[in-house]
This record gives C-alpha cells, sequence and structure tokens, in this order.
C-alpha cells in the first residue's frame, strides 16, 4: 500500500515539491556559510519525492545552533516551501482520492518550517 501511495503522490505533487526543495538546497549551497541549511534540504527533497513509509523524529543530540538555524530557515526558504505544502494540500483534499495525500502533505509543514534538529527514519 505504501508504495502504490509513494507512486500516486509521484504523480501528483511529489516531483514538484521535492524540485522546490532541491532549488532551496542548491541556492544554500551555492552560499557557503549555509551549507548545512542546503544540506537539511536535500535530505528533505528525497523525504518529499518519496515520503510514505518514513517518519520524522527529534534529534536528542541538537542544541542551540539548531533552533537559531531553524529562525534562519523559516525566514529564507522555510515560510516558502510550507506555504506550497499547504496549497497543495487544499488541493489534494478536494478529491476523494487526494486526501491522504493531502493530510500527508500537512504533516510535512513542520519540517518544511524547522528541519535542523530533525532526522527522517524508516517506519518498521
Amino acid at each position: 500500500m505504501r508504495f502504490l501511495l509513494n507512486i500516486i503522490w509521484l504523480v501528483l505533487c511529489g516531483f514538484w515539491m521535492a524540485m522546490g526543495y532541491l532549488l532551496a538546497g542548491v541556492v544554500c549551497c551555492i552560499l557557503i556559510v549555509t551549507i548545512p541549511f542546503g544540506l537539511a534540504s536535500f535530505r528533505i527533497a528525497n523525504y518529499a519525492f518519496w515520503p510514505f513509509g518514513r517518519t520524522v523524529v527529534d534529534r536528542h543530540d541538537a542544541g542551540a545552533g539548531s533552533c537559531l538555524g531553524n529562525v534562519i530557515w523559516f525566514v529564507f526558504a522555510g515560510l516558502w516551501l510550507a506555504i506550497g505544502h499547504a496549497l497543495t494540500g487544499v488541493a489534494l483534499c478536494v478529491t476523494i482520492i487526494g486526501i491522504p495525500l493531502g493530510v500527508a502533505n500537512f504533516k510535512m509543514i513542520p519540517i518544511s518550517l524547522m528541519p535542523l534538529g530533525k532526522e527522517i527514519v524508516d517506519l518498521p
């Protein structure tokens, strides 16, 4: 079932959301100081490309630097990516078959707003 949902996700919205994260990651990696943000964006792009069967958990070793980094990320990229998830989620919830995909989009909003200090893990 996860495979089928991932295929439908990829066709309807996953490719475009992943491209948004990849674009943000490339821009962040061009600016040398923001390479950690770019790496986080690439991790989330992978998650946005194929989300079913994985989840986001907090990293317990994340410190104050992650908090400060999340504030910077929120201002420059997180807000725009979260708006993309919200709009896509609403559009998907209009159809019956798109409701699980819309809910998955809404679940991705917190990590798009604050990616540092989070880890993406596979579900058992």
